[in-house]
């Protein structure tokens, strides 16, 4: 008979040697904007100049507002895949921009899903990468290139 010390250790001992490996769920980002911009579609070279801050506005005039997420999340990762930029090429790229005066700012950088999802909601020209697990009422997917996150062909994983 174990005592409850030898019970404890075993358990850990065959929990470690026996538990199943863990993998990262990869979760498709969605491009989303304001559930009222007229936008269903957009090309991936459109998404590009949108995120590079070359296009100023949406149809109707509406300035664009640009989200993105913190250093090292998936969705941050994801502008960085579109703009086919590192970390810190991104970062000289926006700061030259500024600069030059061919925008007044960064993006708006937001640290979670909730205060992306706040903004998407509030700017009717707010466009953002959002995990398509985080998608909530008020923001609409736009398709890229034809296709929407879990269709075979969409790019952002």
């Amino acid at each position: 008979m174990l005592t409850k010390a030898q019970s404890f250790w075993l358990i850990i001992l065959l929990g470690v040697t026996f538990s199943a490996p863990v993998h990262a769920q990869t979760t498709d980002i969605a491009v989303v904007v304001n559930e009222k911009n007229p936008i269903t579609n957009l090309r991936s070279s459109e998404l590009r100049q949108i995120f590079a801050g070359e296009k100023h506005s949406w149809a109707g005039n509406v300035p664009i507002r640009l989200f993105i997420r913190d250093r090292g999340t998936p969705e941050r990762n994801a502008v960085l895949k579109l703009l086919r930029m590192t970390e810190s090429g991104y970062k000289e790229y926006w700061t030259a921009q500024v600069f030059r005066g061919e925008n007044q700012a960064e993006p708006f950088v937001l640290p979670s899903n909730g205060m992306q999802k706040e903004a998407i909601v509030t700017y009717p020209g707010a466009v953002a990468f959002v995990s398509s697990q985080d998608i909530k009422a008020g923001m609409k997917v736009v398709a890229v290139d034809g296709h929407k996150p879990g269709e075979a062909g969409y790019s952002f994983h």
